[in-house]
């Protein structure tokens, strides 16, 4: 397989750009076929498996944790998950696998490298946040509440006619207990200020062996913008997964499946 850099592999590719107030988006396009000389980041709800309606029920099946393994070796180890997912919930959704790649959990707040976990002390607040949003979500069985070791989520996939109370009470936690208030898709989470996506990304691009390629990052949500964001500040390129919209992303592929057979090219 030919080994180019980034900036190279993407030539002759344009990004519709699009003029909004305050800032240009892009509308991605499909992606060029892969290339290994990248380090590779990916989120994981929405990017590698479908969302459900219940998160709590999310599992790997066995075909991707072999991908992932895989990839990782075809990359020499420069793979690294960035979920807004604890460290916890992703050795419990991907299984042993997970133990083999560079992990960021929570937007940020965590890490694991080789093994070695980083990770601040979980503020109070948060505990005070999580106790209200559980008795609010223990009236509403549709409701349900997403725990996780730096954050804490309402998901009304299930209850679409609660997505006001939930934000609602979203937004007075979060200025309540000084709490960072994030969107996501059919969801409201709130956690600590100062960590997200590009945070985490851009740290892992300190170590060793991702900094010794340009960065490639793909995820679906409006989570991940600051994501994509930081990997276009590296000279490396987003990769929106789902329908197109205005997007720091300059490529996209239509579904998780698309992005297992795209991560497939690095075994042929």
């Amino acid at each position: 397989m030919c080994r180019v850099p980034l900036c190279h592999q993407f030539a002759g590719m344009r990004s519709r750009t699009i003029s909004v107030p305050g800032k240009t988006a892009i509308r991605p396009l499909p992606l060029p076929p892969l290339k290994r000389d990248i380090s590779l980041f990916l989120d994981l709800d929405g990017t590698l498996v479908d969302l459900i309606d219940r998160p709590d029920d999310v599992r790997a099946d066995a075909g991707l944790r072999d991908l992932l393994t895989t990839v990782e070796g075809r990359l020499e180890g420069r793979l690294a998950i960035v979920s807004g997912r604890s460290l916890a919930q992703l050795d419990r959704i991907l299984g042993p696998v997970a133990r083999s790649l560079a992990l960021s959990g929570s937007h940020g707040c965590e890490y694991r490298l080789d093994g070695g976990v980083e990770q601040p002390p979980r503020p109070a607040a948060l505990d005070l946040a999580t106790e209200e949003m559980r008795r609010f979500a223990e009236r509403y069985d549709e409701v349900l509440l997403e725990e996780k070791t730096f954050g804490v989520g309402l998901h009304y996939r299930l209850k679409p006619e609660m997505e006001a109370d939930a934000h609602v009470l979203a937004g007075e936690l979060a200025a309540r207990y000084g709490l960072f208030l994030q969107r996501g898709k059919m969801m409201v989470e709130l956690r600590p200020h100062g960590h997200d996506k590009g945070v985490a990304i851009r740290h892992l691009m300190t170590t060793l062996p991702l900094s010794t390629a340009p960065p490639l990052f793909a995820g679906d949500d409006v989570t991940d913008e600051k994501g994509f964001e930081a990997v276009a500040a590296m000279g490396g390129h987003g990769i929106l997964v789902g329908p197109a919209r205005h997007s720091a992303a300059g490529f996209r592929l239509d579904d998780p499946r698309a992005v297992r057979n795209w991560l497939k090219e690095l075994i042929l």
